[in-house]
């Protein structure tokens, strides 16, 4: 019998750096209820096989990149109908930036985790939809640049 055991994947938590704040304001990202994380988004190789390598494959890691999409549902406050901030800054703040100024900051962990994983990252929205009995839909998806950094959990 092993001594580890699975972890939800409801466990983690994500959430958007709010840039035209202080620095130190982190906004969750409400409404999540499915996510992937792709380590090898962006990698590049190069193949390094030489008549030495007596005929078996070689190559290197030239690149390396990743990506983070979460789905989920639009969210609203149930009282005041204002948007759910983290989903809120992403849409209508972050979405329209081009250039230098589409990189923003991301961080993620699950909640057994002491540190949070933090990006620097460009946005690709998603889809919004639904159907006559469905919920809207939520989505977005991130891409790393750079290497990813690592930040305490503070209360």
């Amino acid at each position: 019998m092993a001594d580890t055991r699975p972890i939800d994947a409801r466990g983690w938590r994500f959430e958007v750096q709010d840039s035209t704040a202080d620095p130190d304001v982190w906004l969750p990202i409400a409404g999540i209820d499915t996510w992937s994380y792709n380590p090898a988004e962006n990698e590049e190789t190069t193949e390094t096989t030489a008549f030495d390598s007596d005929g078996q494959y070689e190559q290197d890691v030239m690149q390396r990149g990743a990506s983070l999409s979460v789905e989920g549902k639009y969210r609203v406050h149930k009282t005041t109908k204002a948007r759910d901030p983290g989903q809120a800054y992403i849409d209508d703040d972050w979405m329209e930036r081009v250039g230098f100024e589409s990189r923003n900051q991301i961080r993620y962990r699950h909640e057994t985790q002491t540190s949070w994983r933090v990006w620097e990252a460009t946005l690709s929205p998603g889809e919004q939809g639904g159907g006559n009995n469905d919920k809207t839909s939520w989505s977005a998806s991130f891409t790393r640049c750079g290497a990813a950094t690592t930040m305490a959990v503070t209360p």
